[in-house]
Parts: structure tokens; sequence; C-alpha cells
């Protein structure tokens, strides 16, 4: 288990070096997720509220969490954001174990859209 989390806590950093050559300073987890949500959103430029950005988390982690089954889209609204259906329930987990769950689910998100593979990423653009 333990050469699994130093895995994990290794692809993290990458991520998170990769991040931080775009963007200039190292994000947090809600900022990531939040950053997700804008990619799938596809409207880079807006300005959101409050309530919008809490939207684009939950668009993030259905988004990175669909692969494994957990959730779909459903279609999107007449302003284009994305709506989910939750197929299976969340693993029992403590807030560490929540936390490398999701962190697993968004590397892979990140390693499917080729972003920890190119010297450009085109995410936040």
């Amino acid at each position: 288990m333990t050469q699994l989390k130093d895995d994990l806590q290794a692809r993290w950093w990458t991520l998170e070096a990769k991040l931080v050559e775009r963007f200039g300073k190292k994000p947090d987890l809600e900022t990531i997720l939040f950053l997700v949500g804008i990619q799938e959103l596809g409207q880079p430029d807006t300005k959101f509220t409050k309530e919008q950005k809490q939207d684009l988390m939950h668009i993030a982690v259905c988004t990175v969490l669909a692969p494994s089954g957990y959730y779909e889209l459903e279609g999107k609204d007449n302003e284009g954001w994305p709506h989910f259906r939750q197929l299976k329930s969340m693993p029992t987990l403590n807030a560490f174990e929540q936390e490398n769950f999701l962190k697993d689910h968004i590397l892979l998100y990140f390693e499917n859209n080729d972003f920890l593979h190119q010297s450009d990423p085109g995410i936040g653009r």
C-alpha cells in the first residue's frame, strides 16, 4: 500500500509542477477541480458567481469519477452546463482516503486528456 501511496504522491507532484508551469503558482485540490470544471464547461473567459464556482467543482467531480462508473453525463442544459446522474454510491472512506481517491481520478482525467504528456498544456486557455 505504501508503494501505491508513494506513486500517487509522485504523480500528483508531477501534475502540480505542470500546473505551476502553466499558471505560475501551485494550485490546491479545489482549484484543480475548478479548472477541470471550466475545461468541461468550455467557457474559460467567463466570470463565475460563487454558486457557479461550486457547480463547476461538482461538474469536475462527476467528470473525473465518470470513467469509474460513479456518474454519467445526462446532457447539457440550454446554457451549455453539463448535468450528471449518479450511478452508484461513493465508497465509505475517511478524509485522507477520500482525498487520495479523488486525486487518483483527477490524475486519470489529466492523463486521458494528454495534459501530463504535453509541453504546452491547453487547459486554462
